[in-house]
């Protein structure tokens, strides 16, 4: 938030902020938001467990953290970025309480260049599904921009695919329309898998868990 009370003034509003009329940051000055459920997504530590995540780790969208910090407590080096200051502020709140050494900035996920650095790794857990066809153009250059050649992407987002799904399901299709070899990416796998929220019952909404590797 800006002094003069414009969230908005280094960027344009996302079509997600448009269409709730609130910044990104405005979810976390009342309580948790939706998507916070005080730990890592199961997916996304079973994903860990098999060793999926290597090298330097950028956690894009990490909201409070609770991925960014799962993944360094298993000695991985992480950055977490997010455009919401608040959230930022409780995920480095969480890393002290945690004693773990993790790296929390503020970052436009279209402009992840500005980050200056490259990554081996790089996770999108519950970002992709909230940028309607126009963004998702801009956001998959940017995700290019910081992954390593033969690096790896995983996305975790909201699916179309079975019942209570989430606000911004998506569909196979539109993940291999977005991240192609024309964009400089190959889609190993597009798995189903569940992502759990604050509004679904324990067994969350239906995802997909895409394996994505740069090229």
């Amino acid at each position: 938030m800006t002094g003069d009370g414009n969230p908005f003034i280094d960027r344009r509003p996302t079509s997600h902020e448009r269409l709730t009329g609130m910044p990104w940051d405005a979810s976390y000055h009342d309580g948790p938001a939706p998507w916070d459920i005080g730990r890592a997504q199961p997916a996304i530590v079973r994903l860990a467990s098999i060793g999926g995540f290597t090298g330097t780790v950028l956690d894009v969208g990490c909201g409070s953290g609770e991925n960014a910090l799962h993944l360094a407590s298993l000695g991985l080096s992480v950055l977490g970025v997010d455009v919401a200051e608040t959230a930022l502020v409780l995920a480095r709140e969480k890393a002290d309480d945690r004693g773990l050494a993790v790296d929390f900035a503020v970052a436009d996920a279209f402009e992840l260049e500005r980050v200056g650095r490259m990554f081996e790794t790089v996770l999108d857990c519950g970002l992709f599904h909230t940028f309607d066809d126009d963004e998702r153009r801009g956001y998959v250059a940017s995700l290019a921009s910081v992954t390593e050649h033969q690096g790896t992407l995983y996305v975790l987002c909201f699916s179309d695919d079975g019942p209570e799904t989430g606000p911004h399901p998506v569909s196979r299709d539109e993940l291999r329309a977005a991240f192609d070899s024309g964009t400089g990416w190959n889609i190993d796998t597009i798995e189903p898998d569940r992502i759990l929220t604050r509004f679904h019952d324990d067994d969350g909404a239906p995802a997909w868990l895409a394996t994505i590797t740069r090229i």
